[in-house]
């Protein structure tokens, strides 16, 4: 089994947050943690406690084994999913911040209007 390497994990977490549609702020106010320190997670640049692991988790929901060491459940991420998740964070890598929000307010829109009453 593969160390803890915390820039990997500060990069599954980003990934996570971005996937939801969240920023920085609006998670590190959801685990009760200062900005600063959440962007020193996702940086890789400090230690995480247990508590704020589970937090995190809660939070993003994923499980914390993912957060260490990247291990994921087969049954809720299949490599179709994986990719399509990589191809969306991809796309939104390449706009201005504004350009995000928007795309993702868009995306809300669309998954809402689609689903059952």
């Amino acid at each position: 089994m593969e160390l803890y390497n915390r820039l990997a994990a500060g990069e599954r977490i980003r990934k996570r947050r971005i996937l939801l549609g969240m920023t920085q702020e609006e998670m590190a106010e959801k685990i009760g943690r200062a900005y600063k320190y959440y962007q020193d997670i996702e940086r890789g640049s400090c230690g995480i406690s247990v508590e704020t692991l589970i937090k995190l988790g809660s939070a993003l929901n994923i499980s914390l084994d993912y957060i260490i060491y990247g291990n994921q459940d087969n049954d809720i991420q299949t490599p179709w999913i994986l990719l399509e998740q990589e191809s969306v964070l991809e796309m939104l890598g390449g706009c201005s911040e504004k350009q995000r929000r928007i795309a993702l307010e868009i995306l809300r829109l669309y998954l809402k209007g689609c689903s059952p009453p």
